[in-house]
């Protein structure tokens, strides 16, 4: 499925679904320490019952299975869930995932302890999304938002991809500088 975000490379449509294989085989990035920090604020853990949106290949959900939530992941790309599913029954992993865009998510009030939104958040149309959310969250319910960002003034290698990418596409818009948990 094509998305547009006027926001996002002038408004030009995009696809993930055109590089699920690629993202199932080399997008696992995130370090052992990304995860701890969730667990640390004991969210995405037993007893819960954890939404991510824009799931992807379900690499948040694959990488958090065995703190023993239970996860549900959604995402645009019919062919984003396609690998998600593969490589969870891979492992054996009992996670439920849907496609769907957030924008048309539509689970009963109360029902997650947690959401979660990996990377993703600025696609989504928050006026239609933040109440959503709001009500599918339980009474203390946690929305946690992860951001993981380039740092190429932090990182040789990162430094020389920029250089690399802005010689070939002067026009690209490189995002810098962060990584936080809300």
């Amino acid at each position: 499925m094509k998305m547009i975000n006027k926001t996002i490379d002038d408004g030009k449509a995009f696809d993930w679904g055109r590089t699920s294989t690629d993202y199932a085989k080399f997008r696992d990035i995130y370090p052992q320490l990304f995860y701890h920090k969730i667990i640390k604020r004991d969210l995405c853990i037993k007893g819960q019952k954890v939404l991510d949106l824009g799931t992807g290949t379900g690499v948040l959900p694959r990488n958090m299975y065995y703190f023993g939530a239970e996860w549900i992941g959604t995402d645009i790309s019919e062919n984003q869930i396609l690998q998600a599913r593969r490589l969870s029954n891979e492992q054996d992993m009992k996670i439920q995932y849907q496609v769907m865009s957030t924008e048309n998510i539509d689970f009963p009030d109360n029902t997650f302890d947690v959401i979660t939104a990996c990377q993703c958040f600025w696609y989504f149309d928050h006026e239609i999304v933040v109440p959503k959310l709001f009500h599918m969250l339980k009474n203390h319910g946690r929305l946690l938002l992860l951001y993981m960002a380039w740092l190429p003034f932090e990182d040789d290698i990162a430094g020389a991809s920029e250089e690399l990418i802005l010689k070939y596409n002067p026009t690209a818009r490189i995002a810098s500088v962060c990584f936080w948990f809300w």
